[in-house]
């Protein structure tokens, strides 16, 4: 796993931004899933394929970013879900396709699961040979598992968002009987401007940093607006600085970062290194001392205490 995955997995995997993802992606905002009732489950997702002794002996096996379980409450009709992750800092072309093997194989341990609770209750008794034979009881019901794709990159997906997309020019009488997969997703460069209040944690902040990371000036105008970049903690810095190259410095000892100040000494950093450099160029080709130098390109008393330093 590489450090874009490594970080995005770890900023998703809190319950507060989880559920923050859901109650946008679901509810519009509306706070429906608290962050107290997810259970974070087991990502690895094993399944034996079907076929007995001599079928296939090895099992498939996934790994998941992050899935939990969830009770939510909606005009109080209670829903038991399944909600997964997956963390995206690339376009994947096969994403339909993989996220139904993880959703399938979810699926398919929840009816093993089941199989074996009723082998160790021994309530196979009483059902008929149908029931028996495939272990899931007509009174057992499956979790809806929900699987989002969060695309952490400024660029507009343009990979496939359905399995019938991968299939290319085919007969639609042949398409028609081949049930269809969509991935859903969530992408900041289509988000528009007023749904990002809709996010209730710092989501907000991460989502609209990156939409607007390749235009300098309207991602100064968010910075300024949004009071969460004021304080944002070290998971959104690491998400920001390993995606989008945000290059936000965080000492060793600080869990929050003024956002717009970070940029304005990065800035401003960026500005004193290329009068250096400018400076240096001069002395090196006309042979003039650091002074002469600044006197030609008519640098400021006050840059010029910093650059002495720097030139030593």
């Amino acid at each position: 796993m590489g450090l874009k995955d490594t970080v995005t997995t770890k900023y998703m995997r809190q319950n507060k931004i989880f559920a923050d993802l859901f109650n946008y992606f679901i509810y519009s905002g509306e706070q429906v899933i608290d962050p107290g009732s997810l259970e974070e489950l087991d990502t690895r997702e094993v399944d034996v394929p079907y076929g007995g002794k001599e079928g296939a002996r090895q099992p498939v096996q996934r790994t998941r970013d992050v899935i939990k379980s969830v009770i939510a409450m909606k005009d109080r009709r209670t829903a038991y879900l399944l909600l997964a992750v997956e963390a995206q800092s690339n376009i994947h072309n096969a994403m339909p396709v993989k996220n139904m093997v993880y959703d399938a194989l979810q699926y398919a341990k929840q009816v093993s699961n089941a199989a074996a609770s009723h082998k160790r209750s021994g309530d196979y008794k009483e059902t008929d040979g149908d029931e028996y034979l495939s272990g899931f009881m007509k009174q057992d019901r499956l979790l809806p598992v929900v699987t989002v794709v969060v695309y952490f990159d400024s660029k507009e997906w343009d990979g496939p968002m359905s399995v019938h997309e991968m299939f290319g020019e085919q007969d639609a009488r042949i398409l028609a009987l081949v049930p269809d997969y969509r991935i859903n997703l969530i992408t900041p460069a289509a988000i528009r401007e007023g749904d990002f209040e809709k996010f209730q944690s710092s989501l907000r902040e991460v989502l609209s940093f990156i939409k607007y990371s390749q235009n300098a000036d309207r991602l100064g105008e968010v910075l300024e607006m949004d009071e969460g970049f004021r304080h944002l903690g070290r998971a959104e810095v690491d998400v920001l600085n390993a995606c989008v190259g945000a290059k936000l410095a965080m000492k060793e000892n600080e869990e929050a970062i003024d956002v717009c100040l970070a940029i304005q000494k990065m800035k401003e950093e960026e500005r004193i290194s290329t009068l250096l450099k400018s400076i240096r160029n001069l002395m090196e080709k006309a042979g003039w001392s650091a002074e002469q130098s600044m006197d030609i390109l008519e640098v400021s008393e006050s840059d010029r205490k910093e650059i002495r330093i720097l030139i030593g």
